[in-house]
């Protein structure tokens, strides 16, 4: 059995990320960019894919992690019979190399420590080859080429097809292991000192979290939430991945295991308003400016995600080498959802530069000619049906929430229009899609018998997504419609206070078989249609509630399942911390609401 989800911690440099088990174990790490093939792949198969375990010999030692202060430097102390130690892990933000860097600096008394590096590339599949080379140990297997540099070098040797490391650490000794990636076909790249590489990073990070704006009751979980979706993002085009993985499990044995390397533009609205309202204002700007980059062209060619640099062709294959996550299987790599049809995406786009226009951020002179060219598209194909912001993967339907940000996106081109008179645009034209779509809505996704919202036209399953409604301003809050979609959600589609993404029905309506755990994000949306309907306190209540369902270092995965209670899902997950984020902000701006 794998370990728990949540018993990983990350680490990343801006590029790439790495998950730390408890046990001291790297079990993921993609290199040189998130969705490069992993050169650690235990996490989906076994030790035989790939890890790198730094701990203490003894099997009492018990350990104890946190970042320290308000970055992404990984603490661990171990505490042994003998003696404690602690073990650091983090990635510099990189000038050109990947590395990471694991110090260990005995606390009190000595302990033996042990070190296992069984490199495998191509996600778990490649032997390389290793050899002794410059004081270092450098493993060669096609472009893949990794170095690892040690003080103790004395004592590394290699058995069993890995490097191995045994040495003892007394009070107040430090030493340092770095390992380093770079393309085969080229020279080592220049070495750091790894205890500069410590203070730089400390103090970048130290440096970004002091410009947050959040100040409340949860500045901590706002703060480790940001520095996630700042650990996400891919610094050179400012895309956002949803996650730094691929096929964790949204059902531990299931089949629901999918690629979430990739940046999605459903995200796109939600994490500029999270991030705009922290004060990140550069950080929205390269989000910004690669959602622009990556939408350039006609409005039909429009897909759900891209890569990190906007790069369109995500095919989707199976590693049928990895057992999978606790047996999780397949193991996907790409996305084959990026081939579906989501209509929900115009609005997501359109409301991302809107939010952008009305923050002040300045503006692009071709971003405007790109969003009327896609409300134009819009209109004439709002009416069809779609795979749903879910990425269904069954018959295309007319899901509520598509129709939603369709009414989203002719009403934020409305008011561009309405605030800068000098823009180009048929306001008439589009009010009068506005209001279509709406009365439409009002008519065949609403449910007046049982009071509420419904996943798709004609249905009598609900959808999470329709909480949504009061955050964009469909309807008020306190809409008697919106009250009673609230009531519903929580009435069929709660477990044990938290929100599945959709009822299943007696045929899914996603064509998969299996189930899933509750949505995170769905949660983060409740506590804000309870806020905006004024039953403040209960939306306290939740948001507390899922604070908690944080593990020690304050990450998040996509879903959580309340009857095991743990974490399921791709890890950390940006959508959740962006929930999180908004969420918090939502309540400090409504603190006086009854």
């Amino acid at each position: 059995m794998h370990p728990y989800i949540e018993d990983y911690a990350l680490i990343g440099d801006l590029q790439t990320a790495a998950l730390v088990g408890r046990d001291g174990s790297i079990d993921w790490l993609c290199l040189p960019r998130f969705d490069s093939p992993a050169c650690f792949a235990a996490l989906l198969g076994g030790r035989d894919n790939g890890h790198w375990t730094l701990s203490p010999h003894s099997p009492e030692a018990r350990a104890e992690r946190s970042y320290r202060g308000d970055s992404l430097v990984l603490d661990t102390v171990w505490e042994t019979p003998t003696g404690r130690v602690r073990v650091t892990d983090f990635m510099p933000q990189r000038d050109r190399a990947p590395d990471v860097v694991r110090i260990v600096e005995g606390l009190d008394g000595s302990v033996e420590m042990r070190g296992v590096l069984r490199l495998r590339f191509d996600y778990g599949r490649v032997v390389p080859w290793v050899r002794a080379a410059q004081g270092s140990r450098v493993a060669i297997a096609g472009p893949d080429s990794v170095w690892l540099r040690t003080p103790s070098h004395g004592t590394t040797y290699g058995k069993d097809f890995s490097t191995r490391s045994d040495f003892t650490v007394a009070a107040g000794e430090r030493t340092a292991f770095v390992l380093t990636w770079h393309p085969s076909h080229e020279p080592r790249p220049e070495l750091i000192d790894p205890f500069d590489a410590l203070a730089d990073t400390l103090e970048d990070w130290r440096t970004w979290s002091a410009r947050c704006r959040y100040d409340g009751p949860h500045r901590a979980a706002v703060i480790r939430s940001l520095i996630t979706l700042k650990a996400l993002t891919y610094a050179p085009t400012g895309g956002i991945v949803a996650a730094p993985t691929t096929s964790l499990p949204e059902e531990v044995g299931g089949v629901r295991n999918w690629d979430y390397r990739y940046c999605w533009l459903r995200d796109a609205s939600l994490t500029l308003d999270s991030l705009l309202a922290a004060g990140y204002l550069e950080e929205a700007g390269a989000w910004r400016d690669w959602l622009l980059r990556a939408v350039a062209g006609a409005p039909e060619d429009l897909q759900i995600m891209y890569g990190l640099a906007g790069e369109r062709r995500l095919p989707e294959a199976e590693l049928p080498w990895l057992a999978g996550y606790s047996g999780s299987t397949p193991v996907r790599i790409g996305n084959a959802a990026v081939e579906q049809r989501q209509l929900d995406v115009y609005g997501e786009v359109i409301d991302s530069f809107h939010v952008a226009r009305t923050a002040g951020l300045p503006a692009e002179p071709h971003a405007w000619s790109i969003q009327r060219t896609m409300v134009d598209y819009l209109e004439t194909t709002w009416r069809d049906p779609d795979e749903g912001l879910w990425e269904i993967r069954g018959p295309r339907r007319h899901f509520v929430h598509s129709k939603v940000m369709a009414w989203v996106a002719a009403d934020r081109a409305v008011r561009a229009l309405e605030a800068n008179p000098k823009l180009s645009g048929d306001i008439d034209r589009w009010r009068a899609m506005r209001d279509e779509v709406h009365r439409e809505v009002c008519q065949q996704g609403y449910d007046h018998r049982r009071g509420t919202f419904t996943q798709f036209y004609g249905s009598a399953e609900l959808d999470a997504a329709t909480l949504l409604i009061p955050r964009v301003g469909f309807l008020p809050g306190d809409d008697p419609r919106v009250v009673g979609t609230i009531d519903a959600v929580r009435r069929e589609l709660t477990h044990d206070g938290l929100v599945r993404r959709y009822s299943s029905g007696d045929v899914p309506v996603d064509g998969l078989p299996g189930g899933e755990g509750t949505f995170l994000a769905c949660s983060f949306w409740m506590v804000d249609a309870l806020q905006l309907s004024g039953r403040r306190q209960e939306a306290v209540q939740l948001f507390e509630r899922l604070l908690e369902l944080r593990n020690d270092v304050g990450l998040l995965s996509e879903e959580y399942d309340p009857a095991a209670g743990r974490q399921l899902g791709n890890f950390p997950q940006a959508f959740s911390h962006i929930g999180l984020v908004g969420t918090a902000f939502g309540l400090l701006g409504g603190a006086g609401a009854d």
